[in-house]
């Protein structure tokens, strides 16, 4: 065990700009970041050392390895291997969230500083950022800067100003998002349409988070046009061309495909630019389609000409872009009764507590 105190700096002097409070032109959040801290816990305890700062190539075995265009079929021994070669990685998303999410809930700031600690060193080590990488690996880099980022922006916002005393820590941590941010930029950039998928949108939900936490426009202007082509492949029937070649999996992509767009289309709103009706509506018109999907997969049977595997559908999280989505929209008492029945909900590809922060009244996920 490693206390906290070991990578804990002294605190800035009252006055100083602070990493972490919003100014007058900086890029907002949605109004639930700016949560307090609900309870004021005791310190004490101690933190967990990080995992291994990831500073290898990103080459990646893929789940999907052997299978066929549809890239529909798991190879175990893929998923294995690569589960096993990415541990530490997901051990850091899922830790620098969970921690975010306790602080939040608990007020102890031993859970702060340990998560600063996490992602300093991380930081330190500029890890993440090699440029030898396949798709798997692109992947990881850019699913893991949207959880990193997500969940500090919940610090970097709230108003109980946590990060008041930590300005060298917030700095080292929001440099090296910026730096991930500029090579996921290139990572995805230019992609011909027919390879413009679920992928894509996750990237851009993680150049849209890191945008709001180091207050570069450019980051956010680049996730908003990703968006726009996102939309413009959303048909009149509310398909997904490039996840219905998932076939078998088609509907559980155009699910997965949701969260990412839903959350950008929130923070677009935070910052004035309405993204609701692009393509006359398309993110609402994906979701429609998702919610039929699940009540009824005729629809995408007919489509794919495939019995849909409804296997991922069972977790309720997988439906964390409710809460976003039903902000943007309004939802149907029925839609809104299933969304709470399920909730709340936490994923920490989301930044953590995804209903505290569109739906406060269901605070408090597990």
């Amino acid at each position: 065990m490693m206390s906290t105190r070991t990578w804990h700096l002294a605190p800035l002097m009252a006055g100083i700009l602070l990493a972490g409070q919003a100014t007058a032109s900086q890029l907002v959040p949605p109004p639930g970041y700016y949560a307090p801290v609900e309870v004021r816990g005791k310190d004490g305890g101690s933190c967990k050392a990080p995992p291994k700062p990831y500073t290898a190539k990103l080459e990646f075995r893929s789940k999907y390895e052997g299978s066929d265009k549809a890239r529909a079929t798991l190879n175990p021994e893929a998923e294995k291997a690569f589960r096993e070669k990415t541990a530490d990685i997901t051990d850091m998303e899922r830790g620098v969230s969970k921690m975010v999410t306790d602080y939040l809930r608990k007020g102890q700031r031993t859970q702060l500083e340990c998560s600063l600690q996490w992602l300093g060193s991380w930081a330190q080590a500029n890890a993440l950022l090699s440029t030898e990488y396949n798709h798997t690996g692109k992947s990881m880099r850019k699913w893991a800067l949207g959880s990193m980022a997500s969940a500090y922006l919940q610090l970097k916002f709230s108003d109980s100003r946590p990060l008041a005393a930590y300005g060298s820590q917030a700095r080292l941590i929001e440099s090296w998002f910026s730096h991930l941010a500029d090579q996921v930029v290139k990572d995805w950039s230019g992609l011909p349409l027919k390879k413009v998928n679920n992928h894509a949108y996750w990237a851009a939900w993680s150049i849209m988070a890191t945008a709001v936490a180091t207050n570069r426009r450019d980051l956010y202007d680049w996730s908003v046009d990703q968006f726009r082509v996102a939309a413009a492949q959303v048909d009149d029937q509310g398909f997904l061309p490039n996840e219905l070649k998932r076939r078998q999996r088609a509907l559980a992509y155009h699910n997965y495909a949701l969260p990412p767009l839903a959350m950008i289309a929130s923070f677009a709103q935070a910052n004035g630019q309405d993204l609701q009706d692009e393509n006359d509506g398309a993110l609402k018109r994906l979701g429609e389609r998702v919610l039929e999907g699940v009540d009824d997969q005729d629809a995408f049977e007919d489509r794919t000409g495939e019995n849909q595997d409804m296997g991922e559908l069972k977790k309720h999280t997988k439906f964390a872009w409710l809460e976003p989505w039903c902000a943007l929209y309004g939802c149907e008492p029925k839609t809104l009764a299933w969304k709470d029945e399920m909730g709340p909900y936490t994923t920490f590809r989301l930044g953590g507590d995804v209903t505290r922060v569109f739906h406060p009244k269901r605070e408090g996920g597990s």
